[in-house]
């Protein structure tokens, strides 16, 4: 997911430089002697509230403990960040420190020798979080990155306009979730917001029903085939477009972004939709968009990508990722220690307490306090097969063709038979 805290697109679109956070003071004066002066530029995504101080603060921190290293930080929205990160690795030059989801992009990274091989570094550590965790972060049985977050995609839904259409019990069924909109329209009520210009949003329901439709086998051996024109993911743009033929979306949702002051969570935050299909860091950015800075509150609630009738997956399976980092090849000698101390169980809690991230520390789940962290964190616990983001699970060029083409089929502009055809076209050519 192109995605996405792991794909967190949030509030604020920060140019170069421009509200960047400059910890200490502005050296760029790198050096292989671990004691000497050292500047490390670190990229993430987290850039609003809650968690932008909070990296911050630990930043200043290590810096506080550790004289000789200085730590430029530059927070960037979701998107810009991809852009501006595509074009320092396009140019062998990536950030010391930089956020990552793992997956085939990190894949790409590492084959073109951008990226630290983390493995023996962490090796002291590392057994400390939770496994699963790792997967998208390791490549052929090296470890190229840490998670900091983990979660899943689920409908987050606004109680207080559940009530009102008389909905009572939350759908086990993608029929069951067309009767719930259909519910919602009836009582004048926004069924569902989404990001249509952002793209990735929509992709998430194209996924989950291939995974329901044909289970995460099919997901897997797509990518090994390069294949996607087969029956089952063909059915899974047909149930998608019996959501977009029932008109769900927010008016103008063709061209919303996901974190902007009129985007998707803010639509949700300020009570004018009743559902988003969003990742664990949903309320959080609801909260920061809305108009309130608090978002729905108590009134917010959270059930699974129910089941498929027929389909030959699961509704225990779960499709998500994690935020994490990878460091980048020209790194100073104190950036994997830094990386370090942003993973330490106390750090964890201190993120968990935000309610914006999962932590992956083991020790660090306790911290997790907000309600629905906890049912997300329930039913990753008890997941019985997981899959990454497809934007970020298959290469790059693939993953951003299934964001294209699903847009495209949302807009009503391609058919599901056509969306399976350009993928596996792009797939093919890889």
């Amino acid at each position: 997911m192109t995605a996405h805290l792991s794909r967190r697109t949030l509030l604020g679109l920060v140019g170069a430089g421009a509200g960047a956070y400059l910890l200490s003071a502005c050296s760029d004066d790198e050096s292989g002697d671990p004691d000497g002066p050292q500047t490390i530029n670190w990229w993430h995504i987290q850039n609003t509230e809650p968690m932008l101080p909070v990296w911050a603060a630990m930043a200043q921190e290590y810096q506080s403990a550790h004289s000789n290293v200085t730590v430029k930080i530059q927070p960037l929205e979701n998107e810009a960040f991809k852009a501006k990160l595509t074009t320092a690795t396009q140019a062998g030059d990536p950030p010391d420190l930089f956020q990552s989801w793992g997956g085939g992009v990190l894949k790409q990274q590492v084959d073109a020798g951008l990226v630290k091989d983390l493995t023996d570094d962490v090796k002291p550590w590392i057994g400390g979080l939770v496994p699963a965790a790792l997967q998208p972060f390791t490549i052929d049985d090296r470890i190229y990155g840490v998670p900091f977050d983990v979660g899943m995609v689920g409908f987050w839904y606004n109680k207080d306009l559940f009530a009102r259409a008389g909905i009572t019990t939350m759908p086990t069924s993608w029929s069951g979730v067309l009767d719930v909109v259909r519910k919602l329209k009836a009582a004048g009520i926004v069924p569902i917001a989404l990001a249509g210009k952002d793209k990735w949003p929509g992709h998430f329901y194209w996924a989950y029903l291939a995974m329901r439709i044909g289970g995460l086998g099919a997901l897997q051996q797509a990518a090994k085939d390069k294949n996607f024109d087969t029956p089952d993911f063909v059915a899974a743009g047909e149930r998608l477009k019996e959501l977009v033929d029932l008109q769900p979306f927010q008016k103008g949702f063709l061209g919303a972004e996901y974190g902007s002051p009129d985007g998707q969570a803010a639509t949700i935050g300020n009570g004018g939709a009743a559902m988003e299909l969003m990742g664990q860091w949903a309320p959080s950015v609801q909260a920061s968009s809305s108009t309130s800075k608090k978002g729905l509150g108590d009134k917010l609630g959270f059930f699974p990508f129910p089941a498929v009738d027929g389909g030959k997956g699961s509704a225990s399976e779960v499709f998500g990722g994690g935020n994490g980092f990878a460091v980048g090849k020209d790194a100073p000698a104190a950036t994997v220690d830094f990386l370090k101390s942003l993973l330490t169980a106390d750090s964890q809690r201190r993120a968990a307490k935000t309610g914006a991230v999962l932590p992956t520390v083991k020790e660090a789940a306790p911290a997790i306090s907000d309600p629905n962290s906890k049912v997300v964190a329930e039913n990753l616990a008890n997941a019985t097969g997981f899959q990454l983001y497809l934007d970020q699970a298959y290469p790059p060029a693939v993953g951003q063709q299934v964001n294209d083409s699903v847009a495209e089929l949302i807009a009503g502009n391609k058919s599901p038979a056509q969306v399976v055809k350009d993928v596996t076209q792009v797939a093919k050519s890889q």
